[in-house]
């Protein structure tokens, strides 16, 4: 899916890198996206990953996926209504906390999880053609580097 970019000045915006690392994330969703609509799941939006990458099997708080995701409680709690209507997750009360409820996925949810992880091997193949094991291992040390200077 080719994404336009914002104009500036008249101008296409020049791109920066960290631009540049979420593009290449969303060009791999896309890719996810389009096998989880093969595999009948074409409700299931980029937005959603949101919830099945911080949702843990057992279980977690809206709040915690929400802080997870960086996002609010109420635009997660509206992601978490969505695919609880279409089968993907429940929620069920937090044996830990009776005023929380817990969200996980069910057997739907754990197809969507299964489906996306399957992939992931494919692309890093995929990915591993083109530009050789030596820079792939090269570009996992780079992105590691700078996950740590933000994080520090």
């Amino acid at each position: 899916m080719s994404r336009s970019r914002p104009v500036t000045a008249g101008s296409a915006r020049p791109t920066n890198l960290a631009v540049s690392m979420r593009e290449a994330f969303l060009a791999l969703n896309d890719l996810v996206l389009v096998r989880l609509a093969e595999r009948g799941h074409g409700d299931v939006r980029a937005a959603h990953s949101a919830v099945f990458q911080y949702l843990d099997e057992t279980g977690t708080t809206v709040s915690v996926l929400a802080e997870r995701a960086q996002i609010t409680k109420q635009a997660m709690a509206e992601l978490v209504l969505y695919l609880e209507a279409r089968g993907y997750v429940s929620r069920e009360p937090d044996p830990h906390d009776r005023r929380a409820k817990l969200v996980r996925p069910t057997e739907l949810g754990r197809e969507v999880v299964a489906i996306a992880q399957a992939l992931v091997p494919q692309l890093e193949d995929r990915i591993t053609a083109v530009l050789g094991a030596d820079r792939v291992e090269a570009l996992r040390a780079d992105l590691d580097t700078i996950r740590e200077i933000a994080t520090s």
